[in-house]
C-alpha cells in the first residue's frame, strides 16, 4: 500500500468505529509483557464510543479480568482478510460493572455466554481506552483485488487502492 493517511481525534474515531464494526472479533491481548509475549483470546467488541473506547463484555471471575487488574495495558488485533482489513489497537483495560451500560449494549447473542441475561452477577464490561492504531484497509473486494493485483504485475505499476495509518484518539 502506498497510501498513508494517519488520522487523529474525530477522524480517528471515525475510521476506528468503521473498522472495528466491519472486523468485530479481534484477538484480546493482555499480559504485554509478561508470559512470553501475551495472552490473546478471541472477543467480540461491542461498541466504539465517540471518545473512542472500545467495550467488551466479559466475565467478572476470567483470567483475562485480572490479568488487566494487574496490569491494565492491551492490545487488540482485528484482522479481516476477506475485507483486506487490519488493525492494531494498543490501550489501557478497566473492568466497569454499570448496569446501565450493561443494558445499553446488551444484544441476544451475549446471552450465550451470560445465560442468566443482563441481570446475571458474572457480567462484566471492559472498557479499552484507545491510545493508540495503525491500520491497513484494502477498497474493493478480494476478487477485484485480486484482478488489480494480476492486472499491476503485468503492467508493472501497483493498481491495488489501499490505505494505511496511524490513528491517535
Amino acid at each position: 500500500m502506498e497510501n498513508i493517511k494517519n488520522l487523529k481525534a474525530e477522524n480517528g474515531v471515525e475510521k476506528l468505529k468503521e473498522l472495528v464494526k466491519a472486523i468485530n472479533i479481534c484477538l484480546f491481548c493482555t499480559n504485554l509483557d509478561r508470559n512470553y509475549g501475551a495472552t490473546c483470546r478471541p472477543m467480540s467488541a461491542q461498541e466504539v464510543d465517540d471518545e473512542g473506547n472500545i467495550w467488551f463484555f466479559s466475565n467478572i471471575n476470567s483470567d483475562k479480568n485480572l490479568e488487566i487488574q494487574q496490569d491494565s495495558a492491551v492490545q487488540l488485533i482485528f484482522s479481516h482478510p476477506g475485507k483486506n482489513s487490519y488493525m492494531i489497537v494498543n490501550g489501557a483495560a478497566e473492568i466497569f460493572n454499570d448496569r446501565k451500560k450493561i443494558a445499553e449494549l446488551w444484544s441476544p447473542i451475549v446471552k450465550i455466554w451470560f445465560e442468566e441475561g443482563k441481570d446475571d452477577p458474572d457480567i462484566s464490561l471492559i472498557k479499552v481506552s484507545t491510545q493508540n492504531a495503525y491500520y491497513w484497509d484494502t477498497d474493493g473486494n478480494k476478487m477485484v483485488n485480486f484482478f488489480k493485483f494480476l492486472a499491476s504485475v503485468a503492467t508493472g505499476s501497483n493498481l491495488v487502492a489501499g490505505v494505511e495509518g496511524s490513528i491517535k484518539i
